[in-house]
Parts: C-alpha cells; sequence; structure tokens
C-alpha cells in the first residue's frame, strides 16, 4: 500500500485533469471520477484531485520530477505537458493546470555532481541558458574543455 499519495486542489477541473495526465503516461488508469474529485494512476504512483474551488493555486514550490532517459523522451513529455500551460527555464514548465514539472534526465545530475568543478560548471552554464533540456548539448558542455586541454598538449 502506497503511504504518501500526493493530493492536488483543482478549481472544477479535477476530473480534466485525471483524464490529462493518464493520456500522457504510460502505464497509467483513472480510478474514480465524482463531481467533487477524482483518483488516478500515473505508472502506478496513485494521485487524488479534488475540486476545490478557487481559494488556491499550484505554485512552484511543489513539483513533479519527470525523469527522462532519452532526448526523444525529454521531447514527448515537454510537449505533453506544456501543451496550453507555460515554459519556463532549465527543464520547469507548468501544464494548464498550472501544476509544476520538471522534465529531467537523469545524466543531468551526473554531469553536476562531477567531481571536476569546472566540468560540472560548464554544464550548469549550459543548462541555465536552456529551456527544454537537450541532452547532447549537455554532454558538450561537460566535454568542451578535454578537447582544448588535449589539443594544448600535443
Amino acid at each position: 500500500m502506497q503511504k504518501i499519495t500526493p493530493f492536488l486542489w483543482f478549481d472544477g477541473q479535477a476530473g480534466e485533469a485525471a483524464k490529462f495526465y493518464t493520456s500522457i503516461f504510460k502505464n497509467s488508469k483513472i480510478i474514480n471520477i465524482s463531481p467533487m474529485s477524482a483518483t488516478f494512476e500515473l505508472n502506478g504512483q496513485k494521485f487524488m484531485a479534488l475540486n476545490g474551488g478557487p481559494q488556491f493555486r499550484f505554485t512552484e514550490a511543489i513539483s513533479f520530477f519527470v525523469s527522462c532517459e532519452t532526448q526523444k523522451e525529454i521531447d514527448y513529455f515537454w510537449t505533453k505537458l506544456s501543451a496550453g500551460g507555460e515554459k519556463s527555464r532549465c527543464g520547469w514548465l507548468k501544464d494548464k493546470f498550472g501544476v509544476s514539472w520538471q522534465v529531467i534526465p537523469p545524466i543531468l545530475g551526473e554531469l553536476l555532481n562531477d567531481d571536476d568543478d569546472e566540468k560540472s560548471n560548464r554544464v550548469m552554464q549550459a543548462m541555465l541558458k536552456m529551456v527544454k533540456l537537450d541532452i547532447k548539448a549537455l554532454k558538450r558542455a561537460y566535454h568542451a574543455g578535454s578537447k582544448t586541454t588535449k589539443r594544448n598538449s600535443t
């Protein structure tokens, strides 16, 4: 049994949101939709949504992290989740309901946490210029100094 379930407050759009999200993520399903709430699963993770009214809005203080192994996956989730929403920087976006998402490749963490501060800094600078993340560009930034060093030593 899942101990922690994300609970999302919508202004009358819980059912629409459940249908939207389950149409994007594989292995997803709607468990229940009623006038007041919706329960659904995204890739096996249970979510609950409430039609609570306009009192509360989503902020970037809470976001959902979508781990994408390939550029094709990044492109897919970026396009689907940002449809009708807002694209931000560094792989962040808001969907049409105002929910924040991070569409991120796991390699980003590896590159940013490299023991070589110069390499990590180059990756960080490249990422800060991006809206949707580009794996090839991040890797190019990581390896940029290596080519220069090899040329200078010959």
